[in-house]
């Protein structure tokens, strides 16, 4: 490995310590119907976003709230010594991917075959301090 990458290899490394994030991989929905759930708690406080996850019936919510909590413990794992209610949290950025993507075949008249797609995603949540802006 060379000298230059070695060094931004480090650097990448250094930033991951202060960011706070979670993934969630290869989930069986499809990204659309996933980001209709992540585009409403974009950007709003912790709490508030996982009131509005309880409360959403779409079952992409349940997988959202589940991830989120997971970012925050991972907060909660880098500062032991912040109290979570005093530390402002909010969600920075969250965003959705397409996964990998099945491929099946549907019988379909006249000795046809429609190509039915079963399509999968990638969330990242990404969770921030408003005290760390100001």
């Amino acid at each position: 490995m060379g000298a230059r990458k070695h060094l931004r290899a480090e650097k990448i490394k250094a930033e991951k310590k202060n960011q706070y994030y979670a993934k969630l991989n290869n989930c069986p929905t499809s990204p659309r119907k996933m980001r209709l759930v992540a585009d409403m708690i974009r950007g709003k406080d912790v709490n508030r976003a996982l009131g509005i996850l309880k409360f959403t019936k779409k079952e992409a919510a349940e997988r959202l709230e589940k991830l989120l909590l997971s970012a925050i413990s991972n907060w909660q794992a880098k500062n032991e010594d912040v109290r979570l209610e005093d530390s402002n949290l909010y969600i920075k950025s969250i965003y959705v991917d397409s996964g990998r993507m099945l491929k099946r075949l549907r019988p379909a008249p006249q000795g046809r075959a429609h190509r039915i797609r079963k399509r999968s995603n990638h969330v990242t949540i990404q969770l921030d301090s408003k005290s760390n802006i100001e």
